[in-house]
């Protein structure tokens, strides 16, 4: 609903509990006896001042609307608050009906000794949440729309409401390996609020900007500076807009590694449109790198992208004798010797392998006979590497199994 809609309907609403409690009083001053109570107040009484204390809640509704909104803050903060005021609101009628029947100093008495017990007994968590909604509806620190990360249950999530007693997020990730909304809602207890670090992604839901990161791994032969331009033109290409509105230029960390030279394009990101920009920069880097000669990809064990094609001469590249015996074989063509390895090694090095590849080939000998291989060294990373699924593994012939 928007603000225009949401101010006017709070207008009518207040407008009419206004009239409705304007007729009552006329009616109690000059309209037929009804019956009173205990108090002293008519039916026409008790139904003006409820009808008042209705008005009186949409018209402080009403101005913190008015007020949020000249601040420049999101209407969802506005409707936080009028549930506030609808709750005061309730409980104020509740005190002037027990007032107007004779009843209040006895529901007093009754609260006061027995109260406190109640709560402390069982309602612990009920009031520790309903505290935690009071403390978020006051300071917003969270708001609906906001995208927030509880580290220490690994949750990710864009927030869609805040209620009394839990904080309904829809899910980012978790069933998906990018953060992207999946439509999975989860409830968290607004209690785990007062136990949990909550980080916001989004503090400023009209411009949520945050740094991420595209790596390239090229080739130490690889023209640098100009792997570096098509990087940071992709990134301007592509996030034009936020670095008008941050002012934050791309920018490259690098760091060299066995096999050639990570660049870490790092740039400022809409948060609920990352993984959408990421994937734009790497298409644009993707199809710039095959364009242009001077820049390759670096491979493990084969060093480079154009290598493994043969779009290279030998004497272009740096030779590693060791580099003609390594090919890619299917897992079905290797026998492995060893077995009985612990599970907790194998998953360990399964997890490595997947983070950082295979740096080292699986050592092998052919059999001449059956056209199969058998592992001279590296099963342990043969396991692993059928534990993530691979079809087939980079690995170095030695010879004829016969010949071992």
């Amino acid at each position: 609903m928007s603000e225009e809609r949401v101010a006017v309907r709070t207008t009518i609403s207040a407008a009419i509990w206004l009239t409705i409690s304007g007729l009552l009083f006329a009616a109690d001053q000059w309209g037929p006896e009804v019956y009173h109570m205990a108090s002293g107040l008519s039916l026409w009484a008790m139904g003006a001042i409820v009808s008042m204390v209705c008005c009186i809640a949409e018209l402080c509704a009403l101005g913190t609307h008015g007020f949020l909104a000249w601040k420049g803050r999101p209407a969802a903060e506005a409707g936080m608050i009028r549930k506030m005021y609808r709750l005061v609101a309730v409980i104020a009628i509740g005190a002037s009906i027990m007032y107007g029947a004779g009843k209040l100093d006895s529901v007093s008495a009754f609260f006061a000794t027995f109260g406190g017990l109640l709560l402390g007994w069982s309602l612990q968590a009920p009031v520790s949440g309903f505290a935690a909604w009071v403390l978020i509806s006051v300071k917003r620190p969270i708001r609906p729309g906001d995208r927030v990360q509880f580290p220490s249950l690994g949750l990710v999530g864009d927030v869609k409401d805040i209620g009394a007693m839990y904080t309904v997020l829809d899910q980012v990730g978790g069933s998906i390996g990018s953060e992207e909304p999946v439509g999975r809602y989860v409830l968290v207890p607004n209690a785990m609020l007062f136990s949990q670090v909550v980080i916001n992604y989004t503090v400023k839901q009209d411009a949520a900007w945050m740094l991420d990161e595209v790596v390239a791994r090229i080739t130490y032969d690889s023209d640098w500076k100009v792997a570096e331009k098509i990087l940071i033109d992709a990134a301007s290409a592509v996030t034009g807009d936020i670095i008008k509105a941050t002012g934050v230029k791309p920018y490259i960390r690098s760091d060299m590694y066995d096999y050639g030279v990570y660049l870490r394009l790092r740039y400022q990101t809409s948060v609920k449109d990352r993984t959408e920009i990421a994937s734009d920069i790497n298409k644009r880097i993707f199809i710039e790198f095959q364009k242009n000669p001077s820049v390759d990809l670096a491979i493990p064990f084969i060093y480079s992208n154009r290598a493994g094609a043969g779009d290279k001469r030998e004497s272009e590249m740096p030779h590693d004798k060791d580099a003609d015996l390594i090919q890619s074989v299917d897992v079905h063509q290797i026998r492995a010797v060893a077995d009985g390895f612990d599970s907790q090694e194998i998953d360990d090095l399964a997890k490595s392998i997947a983070s950082k590849g295979l740096l080292q080939p699986i050592i092998v000998a052919k059999d001449a006979q059956s056209e199969s291989y058998q592992i001279l060294a590296g099963d342990k990373r043969f396991e692993a590497c059928k534990k993530l699924g691979w079809k087939s593994v980079p690995v170095m012939v030695q010879g004829p199994a016969d010949a071992q």
